[in-house]
């Protein structure tokens, strides 16, 4: 973790699930080691200011809008840049893995499935375990169902759904 990680033990433990699918995943599919680094580094990172409060978070992305669980992608996706880093794919995947991305690589549609599908979430448990399973058979049309099951959630809670969620929903319908 970056030494400005915001992480408490609980979510120190939910990144580690994550990365373990992601590599899981990158080894099934035999990906390059390039990609696989960088699912992997996607997934150390994309949580590394979840724990942070609400002021740093909107200080750092300059956002006084969007709800605060949504500020603290692309607030680590600001600092990754500043410290230096250069892939697109993982910064893109970090800063909009709470809402997904249109544009995203398979590193951003990887982490926002992991993200999701990671086995220490409590709902769902089988149906998850199952998609989980088949991400190496079938990464386009898990994808998509994880799509799916996100957007009717956000839609059951009366939560706004971001153009972005929207976007991506468009894209893969």
């Amino acid at each position: 973790m970056p030494d400005w990680a915001v992480v408490g033990d609980k979510r120190r433990a939910h990144i580690e699930r994550v990365v373990s699918l992601l590599d899981r995943w990158a080894v099934a599919l035999a990906v390059d080691v390039e990609t696989r680094s960088a699912w992997c580094d996607a997934g150390w990172w994309h949580d590394s200011l979840r724990d942070a409060d609400e002021l740093q978070l909107r200080a750092l992305t300059g956002d006084s809008e969007r709800p605060v669980g949504l500020l603290h992608g692309p607030a680590a996706a600001l600092r990754l840049e500043a410290v230096g880093e250069t892939r697109q794919d993982v910064l893109e995947a970090i800063r909009w893995h709470t809402v997904g991305s249109s544009t995203w690589t398979r590193t951003g549609r990887a982490l926002y499935m992991a993200d999701f599908l990671e086995p220490g979430r409590t709902f769902m448990q089988a149906d998850r375990a199952f998609l989980a399973d088949r991400v190496p058979d079938a990464f386009d049309a898990v994808f998509r169902q994880v799509v799916r099951l996100r957007l009717e959630w956000t839609i059951r809670e009366g939560k706004s759904l971001s153009p972005e969620t929207v976007a991506l929903w468009n894209d893969v319908r």
